[in-house]
């Protein structure tokens, strides 16, 4: 049964994307860089108001054994796992991230993870800026 729906769900969310990592970087900027700063390392301006610190972005993968958590990053980002520094589901900033799930990103197992294209955009390029 979970096959099925699987089927389904990549079948009606439309095509695939390529994900573009410079709009990613200009989401990254204009949502995200106020707390994890512009850098991704933590340090915006909004760290001083906040009572959890940003964590560095930056490390995602030097601090998951080499490989990017995609799947963790995807869900904290559209709040399927949402992070409570975040004050609840992460981002409050939908109308820059909702949309139609029809980018398909891949976990490492190859599972298919279907999102918004603004997400996959932003993961690809949380993904090109890892240390």
């Amino acid at each position: 049964m979970r096959s099925l729906t699987l089927a389904v769900m990549l079948l009606t969310a439309g095509p695939a994307v390529a994900q573009d990592v410079e709009a990613g970087k200009l989401l990254y900027g204009d949502i995200c860089a106020a707390c994890h700063g512009l850098d991704a390392t933590g340090g915006g301006p909004m760290t001083e108001a906040l009572t959890i610190a940003p964590p560095d972005l930056t490390n995602l993968t030097a601090s998951n054994d080499g490989t990017f958590p995609i799947v963790r990053v995807v869900f904290q980002i559209d709040g399927r796992d949402p992070m409570m520094a975040h004050g609840g589901p992460m981002p409050i900033f939908g109308p820059y991230l909702d949309g139609a799930a029809s980018a398909v990103l891949s976990a490492p197992d190859s599972t298919p993870i279907l999102t918004s294209p603004a997400i996959a955009d932003l993961v690809a390029y949380l993904q090109a800026i890892q240390s």
